[in-house]
């Protein structure tokens, strides 16, 4: 796929179109010292820097001389990646540079967005429609940091937005080892009936009925003196809801479902570029609840890995099914953070809406590192919380536990507080129910598969090494 990350540079000095963000108070001060032409253009065009105005100032030539971006009454902050997104599709191709008195941060939030911007799923496209807008930024901005950032968005996005035809549990399989032997790391892979030889009956039990295997993908990296770091993603590749079959509508965008898996796998890409100090394990189970004899029942109870059985109420709730042996095999290590990721409950989507993932937590240090580091970079999580008055609603008569709750209230809630009861050990654990897809086309942001919560997750375990 495109490599986004040579849209930014350091500058040189090399010949390049400015680019001049204005706040209001700013525009008049530039419109003093413009020249005449400049001035008429800008006024006879009703450029007013208000946020997101653009203006493209012609040069003498016929040429494209300058670039106006308004930003309303104040500086754009680090907080938005997206405030320089907006004009990337108003530019030709060519070099740009960013003028003015901006922080090194608002810049890198601002390089992050124009890489963004110019995102494309082109992988069955027949023509290349790609058009190279580079950025030069100063070298107070960090530009290999920013890169990195983009290169993780990039690869949750292309992983998500891959069809399940070509993204079925091997061939994320392939990604997770293609990551892994670029930075090093160490791989296992667990697969089929062997997952039931070393006690993972749940992961099994969801995909057995595919044509692919299920699978338990086990990454790890760094020094094993470092603080333990974990991370687990729902790897379900494509989930037809099984017996209980999900309706033609709420199939349609299934290909998403391991969304959760290409989070852990882009927040461990960006962990071991920037090389911090952690000893890092990623699991993902890979599955595709699929529709076939073999196929796990409504009413099938289950023995997990931790001993509890787990009777199923309903097949489409297969995510919390795959997480649960997964968490147990990391809770046995006692991690010092135990993050998962997952593409879990409409419910989540109901309360938050399609931006904000839905984030639990057994520990208020770690869910107050992700939400503050959240809001720093733009990248916003809510937390939820692991009401324990709503556990009994995951009661079954027959089995230890339900997979589904009794009403249908709270269903971001209880599945969270069926995947806590799997970890027992881990001092700092934090669920992240993520839609992994963006559902309407933004500046920065296309439509289809999107990191929501990634560099959120980054910027708090970062922030917390040196307390672990």
């Amino acid at each position: 796929m495109r490599d986004l990350t040579a849209l930014i540079a350091v500058d040189s000095g090399e010949e390049a179109i400015a680019i001049h963000p204005l706040t209001k108070a700013g525009l008049e001060a530039f419109l003093a010292d413009a020249e005449t032409l400049a001035e008429g253009w800008i006024r006879t065009t009703g450029f007013k820097a208000n946020e997101g105005d653009i203006c493209l100032l012609p040069s003498a030539d016929g040429g494209l001389a300058a670039v106006l971006i308004g930003v309303g009454n104040s500086a754009p902050k680090r907080e938005n990646p997206w405030w320089l997104a907006g004009i990337v599709d108003s530019l030709e191709v060519g070099t740009y540079r960013l003028e003015g008195t901006l922080t090194g941060d608002c810049i890198a939030a601002g390089a992050f967005g124009w890489c963004m911007a110019q995102y494309q799923f082109d992988r069955y496209k027949s023509k290349n429609t790609t058009k190279d807008r580079i950025l030069l930024l100063p070298k107070k901005a960090g530009i290999k940091a920013v890169q990195t950032e983009v290169s993780a968005t990039a690869l949750v996005r292309d992983l998500v937005n891959t069809p399940a035809e070509d993204m079925g549990p091997i061939a994320l399989e392939a990604a997770a080892r293609a990551l892994a032997g670029s930075q090093s790391a160490t791989i296992s892979v667990i697969e089929g009936d062997a997952l039931l030889e070393h006690n993972f009956p749940t992961i099994h039990a969801v995909g057995r009925a595919a044509e692919q295997a299920p699978r338990l993908i086990d990454m790890l990296w760094g020094n094993h003196k470092h603080p333990k770091v974990t991370l687990v993603g729902k790897g379900v590749c494509f989930d037809s809801g099984g017996l209980d079959m999900k309706s033609a509508p709420f199939m349609r965008n299934m290909k998403k479902d391991m969304g959760g898996a290409a989070h852990v796998l882009g927040l461990a890409q960006l962990i071991m570029e920037r090389k911090l100090p952690v000893r890092l394990r990623v699991l993902v189970p890979a599955v595709e609840n699929a529709v076939a004899g073999n196929a796990f029942r409504p009413g099938d109870i289950i023995t997990t890995r931790k001993g509890t059985t787990v009777e199923i109420d309903n097949t489409d709730a297969e995510g919390r099914l795959v997480l649960c042996d997964a968490l147990a095999l990391a809770d046995e290590e006692e991690p010092e953070i135990l993050i998962d990721f997952a593409t879990l409950t409409g419910a989540a989507r109901v309360a938050l809406g399609a931006d904000i993932p839905a984030t639990f937590a057994n520990d208020s240090v770690l869910a107050d590192a992700l939400i503050n580091a959240s809001m720093t970079v733009g990248d916003p999580l809510w937390q939820m919380p692991l009401w324990d008055g709503y556990r009994q609603q995951l009661a079954s008569d027959v089995a230890d536990i339900s997979n589904m709750s009794a009403g249908s209230y709270g269903g971001a809630i209880t599945a969270a507080l069926y995947l806590e009861h799997f970890v027992e050990k881990s001092p700092r654990w934090a669920h992240i129910d993520t839609f992994a897809w963006n559902d309407q086309i933004r500046p920065g942001r296309s439509k289809g598969g999107e990191a929501l919560g990634l560099r959120a997750a980054f910027h708090a375990i970062n922030g917390m090494i040196d307390t672990l």
